[in-house]
């Protein structure tokens, strides 16, 4: 019995010493390797043998890790408090700055994203934050990227989610956009004026200068008025008729 008890705690020991020697590590694993402490390289992907008890392995992700960064609030530069939220994507380059650099990297960078969105976002104003999101994208993927580049971390995208606005917010944007229409249509109608003012203009000057052309006028509108046969049409005479008819009357 004993013989027996002897052999399967030997089996044992050497399942153990196999499950701490061989590691095997997929293609976007990397493992950090640290000797009696120490760091000692970066292994992988593959088959990775170890030393037992002096070689301890760290396992490390190098896929793109999609991070959902919680609602913020944010006080804009014209002080108008929104709530906002954003998913980041990243990905280690330097395995071994990132367990060496930080504890926690996907924490740390977690929290990093959070400040970084509140100190960005809250340089613009409300107007900026609604319409140009591509810019600020760009301007909180660089200030992140410059601060995990010494974790060995590439952020490669942050994308702006949401923009939550209170009810007193909304209904004075909405306001803001009908008086901003209201303008725009007061200055179509105000540009349509002088226009027309203009034309009318050349009209006059062009009528003024010959005066049987004004004659041909008032006789077109006749006729264009005398469509309607219920209309009564008070028609003056034209004042170079009139004179006309007073240079004939002494030779008559």
């Amino acid at each position: 019995m004993f013989v027996q008890l002897g052999f399967g705690a030997l089996v044992l020991l050497l399942v153990l010493l196999a499950l701490s020697t061989f590691r095997i590590l997929r293609e976007y694993e990397r493992g950090v390797v640290f000797q009696l402490g120490r760091f000692w390289q970066v292994k992988g992907p593959g088959l990775i043998l170890l030393i037992p008890m002096v070689q301890q392995m760290v396992r490390v992700d190098l896929r793109t890790v999609v991070l959902d960064v919680p609602p913020q609030d944010v006080i804009t530069r014209d002080n108008v408090s929104v709530k906002v939220n954003a998913v980041l994507y990243f990905r280690v380059l330097d395995p071994q700055r990132a367990i060496i650099q930080v504890e926690d990297f996907l924490m740390a960078t977690s929290q990093l994203a959070q400040t970084t969105l509140r100190a960005v976002l809250g340089k613009h104003e409300l107007d900026e934050l609604l319409a140009e999101r591509e810019r600020l994208n760009v301007d909180v993927q660089k200030v992140l990227d410059a601060q995990t580049d010494s974790w060995g971390i590439k952020v490669a995208n942050v994308e702006i989610k949401h923009v939550d606005l209170n009810e007193s917010m909304i209904r004075a944007i909405a306001k803001q956009a009908e008086a901003e229409r209201e303008r725009r249509a007061k200055v179509i109608h105000a540009e349509g004026e002088l226009q027309a003012s203009e034309k009318l203009a050349e009209a006059a000057e062009v009528l003024g200068r010959q005066p049987g052309a004004m004659q041909l006028r008032y006789m077109q509108t006749l006729s264009v008025i005398a469509n309607d046969r219920t209309s009564t049409i008070v028609f003056p005479l034209p004042i170079e008729l009139l004179k006309g008819m007073a240079d004939l009357s002494p030779k008559a």
